[in-house]
This record gives C-alpha cells, sequence and structure tokens, in this order.
C-alpha cells in the first residue's frame, strides 16, 4: 500500500521509481490501453491505496455502477496522487453513493440530445453544423458526463463495446444514411466528430467514417471532438496524423481537459504532434465542484494548455445530467473565477464561460 507522505507524487511518479508503472511510459498501443484499463470502483480506489479508507462512499459503489461503469485507463490512473480521496483527476472518474439520489432538475437529457436528432446518430442544434454520435464507446467514464444515459441503442446495433459496457455499444453509425441526410442540407458546412469518443474507432472504421463525410460537397470543415488525446495520449498515431493531413476538409481538434494535472509528458508529446502537423487544437474543459472550481487551478490549467499551443476554448458550465448535481459549482461563482482569470492572462488564454441550453441556437455565454 502506498503511504500518505506521497500525496504529493502521482501514482506514476511514484511506481515508475520503483520500476513497476504500466501507465503512460509503457509501450502499450491505445487499444491495448483500452482492454487493460479499470472497471471497478473498488479496484481503483485499492489502486489509490484508498480501500477501507472510511470515506462513507464504498458501498455505494456498486449501485452508481450499475447506472454508469467504471472505466479508466492505467494512463489517466498514473497522474492522480495516491493516498488522496480528494485529488481532481480521481474525484471526475470515482463512482460516488451521491449519484443515486435524485436531485431536482437534474435529467436524462439535460441538453435536448433526443429533439435534435434528424436521423439515427445525427444531430443538428445549430445552423450549418451537424454533429455525428461516431460510436458510444469512451476512453474514460466521466461521471459528469451529459450523455452518460444517451439511448445508443436507437444509434448502433448491440453489441459489447471495447471498454465492456453493454450501455454504450460498440458499433459505429449508418454512413449511407449519414451521407444521405447530410446531402439534403446544403447549409451544412462542418460536421462535428463526437460520441461516445470518434477516436475509440479504429483506424480503418474511422477512415471510412471520414470518407464519407468528405464525400458530401458542401461540407468543408470536420471538428473532432475527443478526451483521448489526454487520457489515453497514444491514440495521436502517426497515421491518424496523416490521415487527418490528407483530407480535404478543414480539420479542427477539441480536446478535453480540466485540470493541469492531468497534462503529463505523453499528452505534451501527443498535442504536440497534432499542433506540428498543422491541425488547429481547442480545449474544452468543465466547471466541476473540488476539481477546478478555484482561479488557481484554471489558471494553471490555461497555461499549461497554452505553453503547448492549444487554446483555451470553452468552460462549460455542468450540464445538469442526473447523477452530477455534486459537481455543480453556482453559475455567479464561476463569473468571479472568468473576471480573476482576465486579471492574470492574456485575453487569448481566457476561455469562454458558456452554458448549453436545450433548444438554444448556439452555446449561451454566461
Amino acid at each position: 500500500m502506498v503511504v500518505v507522505r506521497d500525496r504529493e507524487r502521482t501514482l506514476g511518479e511514484i511506481l515508475a521509481t520503483r520500476g513497476d508503472f504500466v501507465g503512460a511510459g509503457t509501450a502499450v498501443d491505445w487499444q491495448e490501453a483500452m482492454r487493460r484499463a479499470i472497471r471497478r470502483g473498488d479496484q481503483l480506489l485499492r489502486r489509490l491505496g484508498l480501500a477501507g479508507s472510511g470515506d462513507g462512499e464504498v458501498g455505494g459503489l456498486t449501485a452508481a455502477e450499475r447506472d454508469f461503469p467504471t472505466f479508466v485507463p492505467l494512463e489517466f490512473l498514473g497522474r492522480m496522487r495516491p493516498g488522496d480521496p480528494d485529488d481532481p483527476l480521481l474525484l471526475q472518474v470515482v463512482p460516488r453513493a451521491i449519484e443515486t439520489e435524485p436531485q431536482p432538475g437534474f435529467v436524462g437529457d439535460p441538453v435536448g440530445d433526443t429533439a435534435a436528432r434528424i436521423s439515427p446518430g445525427l444531430l443538428q442544434k445549430y445552423e450549418g453544423r451537424a454533429l455525428v454520435i461516431a460510436t458510444g464507446v469512451c476512453g474514460v467514464h466521466c461521471r459528469y458526463c451529459f450523455r452518460r444515459q444517451y439511448d445508443y441503442h436507437d444509434t448502433f446495433s448491440e453489441s459489447t463495446s471495447a471498454n465492456g459496457s453493454h450501455s454504450s455499444p460498440g458499433g459505429t453509425i449508418d454512413e449511407a444514411a449519414m451521407v444521405r441526410r447530410l446531402r439534403q442540407d446544403r447549409s451544412i458546412d462542418e460536421v462535428i466528430l463526437s460520441g461516445g469518443d470518434p477516436l475509440t474507432l479504429g483506424d480503418p472504421r474511422l477512415d471510412r467514417l471520414l470518407a464519407a463525410i468528405e464525400s458530401v460537397p458542401h461540407v468543408r470543415r470536420l471538428r473532432v471532438h475527443s478526451r483521448m488525446p489526454i487520457v489515453i495520449p497514444q491514440r495521436v498515431t502517426e497515421s491518424l496524423i496523416q490521415r487527418l493531413q490528407v483530407s480535404r476538409l478543414a480539420t479542427w481538434m477539441v480536446v478535453h481537459c480540466n485540470h493541469a494535472q492531468e497534462i503529463d509528458a505523453a499528452v505534451t508529446t501527443a498535442l504536440a504532434r497534432m499542433v506540428d502537423a498543422g491541425i488547429p487544437v481547442l480545449n474544452q474543459a468543465v466547471l466541476l465542484a473540488g476539481v477546478n472550481d478555484s482561479a488557481a487551478a484554471l489558471e494553471s490549467l490555461c497555461r499549461e494548455l497554452v505553453d503547448r499551443r492549444v487554446q483555451p476554448y470553452y468552460l462549460h458550465q455542468l450540464d445538469r445530467i442526473s447523477g452530477a448535481a455534486h459537481f455543480e459549482v453556482p453559475v455567479s461563482r464561476g463569473l468571479e473565477l472568468i473576471e480573476q482569470l482576465r486579471g492574470r492572462l492574456p485575453g487569448y488564454a481566457v476561455p469562454v464561460y458558456v452554458s448549453e441550453v436545450a433548444g438554444a441556437a448556439s452555446k449561451l455565454p454566461n
């Protein structure tokens, strides 16, 4: 068991000095990283020396995981501080009993995904843009995920996903049906790949999906929204970079990083690969209680991002998904934090603080 005096060091740093680290520094491909990920909350806590800590949460893990399974890559685990129940990375992924308690105003589809469906797996909320639910599989299960209750079975055939969850089918969208629908609306000039996480698709499957989108003449831009470059950075392979470079579409990558501690050497390398290849990289973060709801935490995150040539893009107010109420930060506090950031950072390093409201014509600035 890791002792508390190591709390200021991450698990990866500790195990690396002992020669038994199997995290980001290990030469495994991204698919193997998916297979070896942690799938139980109690296992996650034991790896951090927290099992039996008496925090009152362990007894509720099973019920929370029935609604939304645990899935944590060892690469992400390796950046957590052992012995620290308040580690900002751990808090994002550890299931808690409070998730099963109903909270007023927190619902199953807070952003109106269902109403925005224009065909299976294809959503349109905003003028000129369509969003593809490319897969139901993610590289990590964030407990605040606004699609944790999304019905992927309406989009994909029943199958077991790469992360072993039947609630997130491993199938992918019908490209022919998607192309037909996109061709019907010539106002759509940008397609957003989302999910799940589109970069959990293997290269051949991803290539077919990109080729289908590229076949629609009036689509000019592709935006890929992915947490994989952060949680499993080895997914940013040379073959992926080359495929994005040869696309006729102007391609933008939007990653999701909430805390500076998520950025290690492997993530830095992955981000640099994309930027050096001419792919602009933006970051979206979610304002989360206990994780990044301080000016110091947000300032550190933004500085780490811009030092790596990644622009802080959005800071999202929490989407009010059932099970995530304990993450909510009042908008008034968010506004205070943004104001403090403006006094500490150059303008390009300050994200836009937004909320997504079901039925609205755009993200709404707070």
